[in-house]
């Protein structure tokens, strides 16, 4: 049971999270510095397949040692990822794609950083809790 809570706060705290700042921050960002290379609308299949995968990684990686070791634990896992996750994402881009920017790099690692943690910390809360 503590997995499946562990996995369902930590998916629908991201989920909220990320479609906020995805919305009002990353969005106009992107759009700024991309303009005609957006798409108008969302891919919907690899936003949830990238979801989903991201989830098993937020759990696996991150979730599962917080649930062992503590609420801290899980959230400094979490911060590892998201770093890595996000930053091998970001840096790839910049490194190949003619119109990133260094501010579209820079709030993409924090934000994925801060979310992965954040979402990992709640989740290792919850499911703590039940124990």
């Amino acid at each position: 049971m503590q997995i499946v809570v562990l996995t369902l706060v930590t998916g629908a705290v991201f989920l909220v999270a990320d479609a906020l700042m995805l919305s009002t921050v990353i969005k106009p960002l992107f759009q700024r510095h991309l303009g005609e290379g957006l798409l108008e609308g969302l891919r919907y299949l690899p936003a949830i397949l990238f979801y989903l995968v991201y989830l098993f990684g937020m759990v696996w990686f991150a979730g599962l040692p917080g649930l062992r070791e503590g609420v801290g634990a899980g959230a400094l896992n979490g911060a590892v990822l998201g770093l890595v996750a996000y930053g091998t994402y970001e840096l790839t881009s910049w490194a190949v794609m003619r119109d990133w920017h260094p501010a579209m790099v820079a709030t993409d690692i924090a934000w994925g950083t801060v979310l992965t943690a954040g979402s990992v910390a709640a989740g290792v809360a919850a499911a703590r809790a039940l124990a």
